[in-house]
Formats: C-alpha cells, sequence, structure tokens
C-alpha cells in the first residue's frame, strides 16, 4: 500500500463532472488520484497497480459493466484486500447492498456531495487504522453538533455520520487524538446524544472526523438506526 501521507485512489465513472470533482478534491489534500471511464479501464487500473493503490470509488452502472458483477470482477483480482467505495446513486435496490455487503465493500459515498465533504467522507477509509468505522456505511448529514475539550465549547455542522463516529465541517479543527465530548441531536429526535470522542483525523482546509470511544448503548443503538434506515433508503 502506499505510504501513511499519501494515498493512491481510483475513480470510476463515466460521467466528467463526477470524476473531476473527486479528482479535484483528492488532489488538493495532497493525494493522488486515477480517473477511468469503463469498467475495462478500472480492471486494467486494478490489475497493473494493485500494490500501490489504497481505494477504488466505483460507479456499478460504468459502461459494459454488470452491477455487483463488477466488484466481484475486482475481488477476483485482489483477493479482498482493496477498500471499495460505491457511489450510492448507481445502487439499484436493497439486493445489490446485501450481495455488496457479502462481497466486503467499505461502504457508499454520494457522487454528488459538495466539494468540501468529498476528502471527509473519504478519509476513513483512507485512514482505516485511525478511524474506527465498525464496517458502517457514512451519510452526508448537516446537524448542529457542539463539542466540549478542556474548559472550552464549540459549535459546527456535521458533515456525515456513521456508527463509530462523525466529521464536523470546521476551519479550526482540533489536533489528531484530541479527546472531546459531542453532544448532537438527530433528526427527527427529541434527545441529544452525547458521546466521548477522539479525532482521528484533522485537515484545517475541510474539518475533523470524531471517533466515538464512549457512548450510551441507547444512543448507540438510536445512531445504528438511524444510518441503516438512511443508507437503505438512498439505496432504494
Amino acid at each position: 500500500m502506499a505510504g501513511a501521507e499519501h494515498k493512491t485512489v481510483v475513480i470510476a465513472d463515466d460521467t466528467p463532472f463526477v470524476r473531476d470533482r473527486f479528482k479535484a478534491a483528492i488532489e488538493h489534500a495532497g493525494h493522488r488520484a486515477y480517473t477511468v471511464r469503463s469498467a475495462a479501464e478500472l480492471l486494467a487500473r486494478v490489475r497493473a497497480d494493485l500494490t500501490d493503490i489504497d481505494l477504488v470509488v466505483v460507479d456499478l452502472r460504468l459502461p459494459h459493466a454488470g452491477g455487483v458483477d463488477l466488484v466481484r470482477s475486482i475481488r477476483r483480482l485482489d483477493g479482498g484486500r482493496l477498500p471499495i467505495l460505491v457511489f450510492s446513486g448507481t445502487i439499484n435496490g436493497a439486493s445489490e447492498v446485501r450481495d455488496l455487503a457479502g462481497l466486503g465493500i467499505a461502504g457508499y459515498v454520494n457522487e454528488y456531495s459538495a466539494s468540501q465533504q468529498i476528502l471527509p467522507s473519504l478519509a476513513p477509509h483512507l485512514f482505516p487504522d485511525n478511524f474506527n468505522r465498525r464496517h458502517s456505511p457514512r451519510v452526508a448529514l448537516g446537524i448542529p453538533v457542539a463539542y466540549r475539550y478542556g474548559n472550552t465549547i464549540a459549535a459546527a455542522v456535521t458533515l456525515n455520520l456513521g456508527r463509530g463516529g462523525m466529521a464536523i465541517r470546521t476551519m479550526s479543527p482540533l489536533d489528531s487524538s484530541t479527546r472531546a465530548r459531542v453532544r448532537f441531536r438527530l433528526p427527527n429526535s427529541k434527545r441529544d446524544v452525547d458521546a466521548d470522542a477522539r479525532v482521528a483525523w484533522s485537515d484545517r482546509r475541510v474539518g475533523m472526523g470524531m471517533q466515538f470511544e464512549r457512548i450510551d448503548a441507547a444512543d448507540q443503538a438510536a445512531v445504528e438506526e438511524f444510518v441503516d434506515a438512511q443508507h437503505l433508503q438512498h439505496a432504494n
């Protein structure tokens, strides 16, 4: 795999708008991005650069590709080692979600995410050793969040939420490994969720990722139910 600081991402989509935005966001963060437009190009890239690729982001509706079969083809080449994210808008029903889970994909990402949300949505998969994803998809979500560190309380807005943590949009992120107490309220809920968390990644251009380290069991269940429901809704 590539070094810890500079990662290599393959973006497979036949829409220039999607490819170019993801490529620009990844390269702006100092990483390498390869773009491909077809299933044949994608499989050739994986075959040629398998040991150097850190993440594949794929459109399941590439020309001449057969949906989940495309991921199966990647798995035949990589032996299950590559993290694969699927563009959520290319999912065709809950049955594909189940099949993809069986193939061990890392999660889903919205191909039309705002540019400033792209890196935070990819970071947990690019730096898995620093972010406990709990094998959870992440959903784009902009809700208020407060976090306390030491005697300071700050307010911000989330970028996305997963079972094991969240990304927060802020121009003043905390340093990596800083511990903080976060409080937020899920949409349509009447109670706050509190969690002890640790900063898993920090980037002053986009924000920071918070990994939950201690959270009430009922709150954890509520977060998981919300994330799973949103994930399935976007897949249908």
